[in-house]
């Protein structure tokens, strides 16, 4: 299927960098390709409201979505003053992005930080809340989660019948 990339805010630079060796990997072996960016954005409401919009046709295509929950950096206009966007800011913007990927043929996310990787196991009555989230996503209609060096890998057992991809970045490291 053909592919398509969307970069949401705080992964742009990465997604450019990502664009960059598909595209080049692409014009080598004759698959003539400018970009393979999908143009989104997720406007703010001055609520503090937001909405998922994907410019351009993804029909068919298999999709993989960059986010990076933890880019405090990214901000918002909420009542007249500046908000920073907090990682579950990003994950409500990653729902949107799936919301609007109706006819997608697959849809991927690519979360170098797993969102609330760190709570991944009970001590008290406490929320599990990366399982809900990997289960929501799931439901959702991601096909696969891929990330990076997981707290506990052991959290892909909350969607044992999907694509986890934990990728262990050691040798990158040393």
């Amino acid at each position: 299927a053909p592919l398509g990339l969307i970069a949401m805010a705080g992964a742009s630079e990465l997604g450019k960098k990502v664009d960059g060796y598909l595209t080049k990997w692409a014009n080598e072996n004759e698959f003539v390709k400018d970009t393979f960016l999908v143009e989104a954005v997720c406007p703010r409401f001055s609520s503090g409201d937001g909405k998922g919009l994907i410019k351009s046709s993804i029909r068919g295509d298999d999709l993989f979505i960059l986010c990076d929950v933890g880019n405090y950096s990214c901000t918002y206009n909420y009542f007249g003053r500046e908000n920073s966007m907090s990682p579950d800011d990003h994950y409500q913007d990653l729902k949107r992005l799936i919301g609007s990927c109706r006819g997608a043929r697959r849809v991927n996310v690519v979360m170098p930080f797993l969102y609330e990787g760190r709570q991944h196991k009970r001590t008290r009555r406490e929320s599990l809340d990366c399982a809900l989230a990997l289960e929501e996503l799931i439901d959702m209609g991601v096909s696969n989660i891929i990330t990076f060096d997981a707290h506990d890998p052991r959290v892909q057992n909350a969607i044992p019948l999907t694509g986890f991809e934990n990728i262990q970045p050691t040798y990158q490291i040393i």
